[in-house]
């Protein structure tokens, strides 16, 4: 049997470094990495330097011979507005996201299977309350999306080119990457960090009466590696989630404890405005403690005002959640304890010194 090889895009973002660090685990395929930049971690994988909104570029990379027998793609990667919220309605966002997949896809396409990722969006989350539990089977949400141009194109190619393909929607990724638009780990971790350096308690920073749920990056990429292996999986949609139910507030006694904390009632505050104020107490953390040199900007990237939509700052924030039935009827069943995966990715940001002890 030939060994697969595996086209990973986005490989620095949280999905696609977690798709890599389990390839990398299993040392059973070769891994081809795209991303802008050059990883900043230990990877059997070969890392190619892309540019995906540059047409020439990737013809450049993606037309090489070396990559004419990829078996599968793990498309994760993503172009966000600056502003992130607004971003996602707006016309250019579906043109650059949709153009940046054809741009793959017109050079390099793969031997058995393609997965592309979406989210709770599909499901018009950001648009209005949504039915809950979300279900695959729903209809298309009628709203402007580059999910739907996006999995219209995959659908094309591969029905051209004997391809199988498959989709799955997370909710809230969390894992480890630098400069994310919407890492909750990293923006919870560096709140956190900041307002122990003030002395002040962790008090949650956003509002109530909504519950909703998280995704462990590390489980996700099982599932997309899983996905391209199984023939039941050809054509479907899945969503993935941990298993069980976020709601902020049981959480935050936890997140306190790992960074030595008192959980304090909550204090409503917007942390996209907040939060860069605070530059230079991050600059006194990273030098008093020895941790890795980089600012609050380039470890949280827009993230601030993802966290201000996922924690439902300024109150009215609706309940998403997703069924992942179909998935474990496919036969998909690993889960991970929420609470528990925040106090481990936590930890690991400080054993690698990215955040404080």
């Amino acid at each position: 049997m030939q060994q697969r090889k595996y086209l990973v895009l986005g490989a620095l973002g949280l999905v696609g470094r977690a798709v890599v660090a389990a390839l990398d685990r299993e040392r059973s395929a070769d891994v081809i990495a795209v991303s802008r930049r050059q990883p900043d971690f230990e990877t059997n994988a070969r890392f190619l330097s892309v540019d995906l909104v540059d047409r020439a570029a990737c013809e450049a990379a993606f037309g090489a011979p070396e990559l004419a027998d990829v078996s599968h793609v793990v498309y994760a990667a993503l172009y966000e507005k600056p502003e992130l919220i607004a971003g996602w309605r707006d016309p250019e966002q579906i043109l650059i996201n949709t153009g940046m997949l054809r741009n793959v896809l017109d050079f390099v396409e793969p031997t058995e299977h393609l997965t592309l990722l979406q989210g709770t969006k599909a499901y018009g989350a950001h648009v209005a309350p949504m039915r809950l539990p979300g279900k695959e089977r729903a209809p298309r949400h009628r709203h402007d999306n580059f999910y739907w141009t996006q999995e219209d194109l995959v659908r094309e190619r591969a029905a051209r080119g004997g391809w199988s393909f498959s989709v799955l929607r997370p909710q809230i990724v969390c894992g480890t990457a630098l400069g994310s638009p919407m890492n909750m780990v990293m923006a919870i971790g560096v709140f956190a960090s900041i307002m122990r350096e003030l002395g002040e308690p962790l008090a949650f920073p956003g509002g109530s009466g909504f519950v909703t749920e998280a995704t462990d990056a590390d489980l996700l990429a099982d599932a997309i590696l899983w996905c391209g292996r199984e023939a039941a999986c050809r054509g479907e949609t899945f969503n993935v989630t941990n298993g069980d139910v976020l709601e902020w507030g049981a959480l935050w006694p936890s997140i306190a404890a790992v960074f030595g904390m008192r959980a304090a009632p909550p204090q409503s505050r917007c942390l996209t405005e907040v939060m860069p104020e605070h530059a230079a107490v991050w600059d006194a953390i990273v030098a008093r403690h020895g941790l890795r040199p980089t600012r609050t900007a380039d470890l949280v990237g827009a993230s601030w005002q993802f966290a201000d939509a996922v924690f439902g700052f300024g109150g009215g924030a609706p309940s998403t959640l997703l069924s992942t039935i179909k998935i474990r009827q496919h036969g998909f069943g690993r889960c991970v304890d929420t609470e528990d995966m925040f106090v481990r990715q936590l930890r690991s940001l400080q054993a690698q010194r990215i955040l404080p002890l």
